[in-house]
């Protein structure tokens, strides 16, 4: 609780009495397009003031019942401000729940200052904060609707606790939902707080909002974030909060958005392709909503193919029309003559199920149980930013999961649960496409079949376990692909820069790993006494590492087929350097691509 003193009264009185409120913007970028998408705007009390931070100012106001009063007049200067500056792209105005009822917003006087700045009320996005809660939400959803039929957009701050959760982000539908800082910063290194945004990702999708995430300080989660589809995002790292804030990009931002690197980011829908409703979609020129029945109809005998048809209002969809219900309806006598004429919207189904093209199948297959057993029959309407795209069907969505089913148990190996040779080949592809640079490294384990047979398939199953482990360890995960190809073969796609000291790593330390899981007698010779291939007793050598190396640049491999088969011949001549030399494991680096040298490293 905020403790005030006497002098906060008569400060706050100075402050609104005489407009010593300065406000200051900072930009937010749209990943997408990779430009600002507006500013949101933040208010600063005088200098040396003990009102001077907002948190105090806002304390203040709240204990001393003006804040009406104090959101009137930041309003004021904000508008006022951006439009003075220029500013381009939306303005993010900061509104508690309590301030929407203030009737000067309602009644005109906004507007009005709106009209005189030459500022139309479309690039005004209300920011509800999370300062207050809603208690009275059949109002809000009133003054809301106000408000958007005048052109303002609607954003919710910090999803959490407090008014911005789910239940309010689901009943007033904002076109902006921000993430709260806590799940953004240090996402780039947290699973849990990366499944935590993928998953408000997916209820933005759902919902037709766009995700802002908030509080982005580091450039790791900056390209985090990018790489995994957030829309868009504002922190210091883009940009401080300014009175004189930037009108482009800053550069480092643009260097950032043009980092030529492929993010490994963690597999949250399982490996391979994550299907969507856009996948599935097919094109139906729809019915305007002034459309008649008779209109309907026609449409129907002329393509009879068509079960259903989508009715709009402009671009927006807004019901469905079945064939077999409106069939049904105009064969009953006198039925087209009464109500042929009337408008289409008199049949058609006024809540059919609408998805977003970004939902998932898992998520439209839950959506379709829970919907009335018709939506089965006459399936789902398809929208990208709320406006039509297209329709599908039930039996094409089932047909996707199966595949997605079937497939799903190709793309994760079962002993090590990396990414199998599905994954592998699709990575490799990103890479071949967005034309970087990267390591491709099969990894080998020497000696393998001879120390399995010896001690066993569990002894052998813990090795490949453990060498995966450590890959992953020593590894840069973020920027390094580690994939099980199977059994005791790994592939590795660098992009670390020091990726050769890695390989190294990884090497010496296999070799320390497996003295510790043998005997004295075994570490002092070096291996274990045996039956060779040819049946006869002798000195088997304790398994090593073979790792084969090709540097793959842009435009020198045309598929991933082409490296896996450079990776894989790079291997065999690890191995056969391994067993001229001996050693605790060899890399061979594969260069005849760029006609130099071959390297070997023991």
């Amino acid at each position: 609780m905020a403790i005030l003193h006497d002098t906060d009264f008569s400060e706050l009185r100075r402050i609104l009495d005489d407009s010593l409120l300065t406000p200051v913007f900072q930009p937010i970028i749209d990943f997408r397009t990779r430009t600002i998408l507006g500013y949101e705007t933040l208010i600063r009390g005088p200098e040396n003031s003990p009102l001077h931070r907002p948190d105090a100012l806002f304390a203040a106001a709240s204990a001393l019942e003006l804040t009406l009063p104090l959101e009137r007049l930041c309003r004021d200067k904000s508008l006022r401000a951006f439009a003075r500056l220029g500013l381009g792209g939306r303005l993010f105005l900061n509104v508690t729940p309590s301030s929407l009822l203030d009737p000067q917003l309602i009644n005109g006087h906004t507007q009005a200052l709106l009209d005189e700045i030459g500022l139309p009320a479309h690039r005004i996005v209300l920011e509800l904060t999370e300062q207050q809660r809603v208690t009275d939400l059949p109002d809000i959803h009133a003054v809301l609707a106000h408000y958007r039929e005048r052109g303002f957009q609607i954003a919710i701050d910090d999803l959490g606790e407090g008014f911005a959760n789910l239940r309010m982000w689901s009943e007033l539908q904002p076109e902006f939902v921000k993430i709260d800082k806590h799940f953004v910063h240090g996402i780039a290194d947290d699973r849990i707080k990366y499944h935590f945004v993928r998953a408000m990702q997916d209820l933005a999708g759902i919902c037709n909002a766009a995700l802002v995430a908030e509080g982005i300080e580091r450039s790791e989660d900056f390209n985090c974030l990018r790489e995994m589809g957030i829309a868009c995002g504002q922190g210091y790292f883009i940009a401080r909060p300014t009175t004189q804030p930037p009108l482009t990009l800053p550069e480092h931002a643009l260097a950032a958005l043009d980092r030529r690197q492929v993010s490994v980011m963690p597999h949250a829908f399982g490996y391979g392709k994550t299907a969507t409703a856009g996948a599935l979609l097919r094109w139906v020129a729809p019915l305007p909503l002034s459309a008649s029945n008779d209109d309907a109809v026609a449409r129907f005998e002329s393509e009879p193919e068509l079960s259903v048809l989508p009715v709009v209002k402009g671009e927006q969809p807004v019901g469905l029309l079945s064939r077999q219900s409106l069939i049904d309806r105009f064969a009953r006598p006198f039925r087209r003559e009464l109500y042929g004429a009337k408008g289409c919207e008199m049949f058609m189904d006024h809540t059919p199920l609408i998805v977003d093209q970004y939902a998932s199948v898992q998520e439209l297959a839950l959506m379709l149980a829970q919907a009335p057993k018709h939506s089965l029959l006459d399936g789902f309407i398809v929208t990208g930013n709320g406006r039509y795209l297209g329709i599908g069907n039930s039996q094409d969505l089932m047909a996707t999961i199966t595949e997605m089913q079937i497939s799903a148990a190709r793309y994760a190996n079962p002993l090590t649960q990396l990414p199998g040779n599905v994954p592998i080949n699709e990575h490799i592809d990103r890479i071949l496409a967005a034309e970087v640079e990267c390591v491709a490294a099969y990894i080998d384990i020497d000696n393998f079949k001879p120390f399995n047979d010896h001690f066993g398939y569990r002894r052998g199953d813990d090795l490949i376990q453990l060498l995966g482990r450590l890959i992953c360890e020593i590894a840069d995960t973020r920027n390094d692909f580690v994939g099980h190809i199977g059994g005791d073969d790994y592939f590795v796609i660098f992009q670390s820069p020091h990726w050769e000291t890695l390989c190294q790593d990884i090497v010496h330390r296999f070799s320390d790993m497996v003295s510790k899981m043998v005997g004295p007698h075994e570490q002092t010779h070096g291996g274990y006494l045996a039956e060779n291939r040819r049946g006869e007793l002798g000195l088997i050598p304790l398994p090593t590492l073979s790792i084969g190396i090709v540097k793959v640049g842009p435009l020198q491999f045309e598929s991933n087929r082409e490296v896996a088969a450079a990776a894989a011949e790079a291997k065999k001549q690890a191995k056969k350097r391994l067993k001229e030399q001996g050693g605790k494991g060899n890399i061979f680096i594969e260069q005849r691509r760029h006609q130099s040298p071959v390297t070997y490293l023991n």
